[in-house]
């Protein structure tokens, strides 16, 4: 009689499909994997795959969840950084996964928990873009348009590759949009020494 593997606790097995996961979907994409291709990269069947996630969307989302949760310990762990420094960063970061990013937004119009997942992403994203903006002294008035602008950069920046040159340019343009914000904020006026 052949011998029980070891017993395994419920969310190491869930970890080890999620690792096995985001491998093939950083690697290889979303649509090309399959479920029972996830299953054998974690030396589990299909079925048990399907045991603990619903369909591949939910599998998806596990991934993506574990990967912000890193994104934001990187984020935590760079704190005092400069801010073109930390953006820098981030989109270095977020261009390690752009098959995800890309599968995600090609997929959130048919997915509930994909949108879900995506509107919550950007709701924290844009926490920490406003939180910057205060702390560089962008007026509350001004963080709405700020943070909008700042998701568009990097957004443009994941979707039109540059160079490291190019990149930095950009970010320090942003950054110095927004410390002039700050300035003329501050000013006793309200406008610029220029303007």
């Amino acid at each position: 009689m052949p011998r029980n593997r070891r017993p395994q606790d419920r969310e190491e097995k869930r970890g080890e499909i999620v690792a096995a996961a985001t491998r093939l979907f950083v690697d290889e994409g979303y649509e090309p994997t399959t479920v029972a291709r996830i299953g054998r990269e974690a030396g589990v069947t299909s079925n048990t795959v399907y045991w603990y996630f619903k369909d591949k969307d939910e599998v998806l989302v596990a991934v993506l969840d574990a990967l912000f949760a890193q994104f934001l310990a990187g984020v935590a762990e760079r704190s005092a950084e400069p801010p073109v420094e930390q953006l820098l960063w981030a989109v270095t970061e977020l261009r390690r996964v752009d098959r995800l990013i890309t599968t995600v937004h090609a997929r959130v119009a048919a997915s509930e928990s994909l949108r879900v997942w995506h509107d919550s992403f950007h709701a924290q994203v844009e926490a920490i873009l406003r939180w910057h903006l205060a702390a560089l002294g962008v007026p509350e008035t001004e963080q709405d348009a700020m943070t909008r602008i700042g998701v568009f950069v990097v957004e443009g920046m994941l979707t039109h590759a540059n160079d490291a040159a190019g990149d930095r340019g950009v970010v320090e343009a942003l950054v110095r949009s927004a410390r002039g914000i700050a300035a003329v904020a501050g000013s006793p006026d309200g406008r610029s020494a220029t303007g």
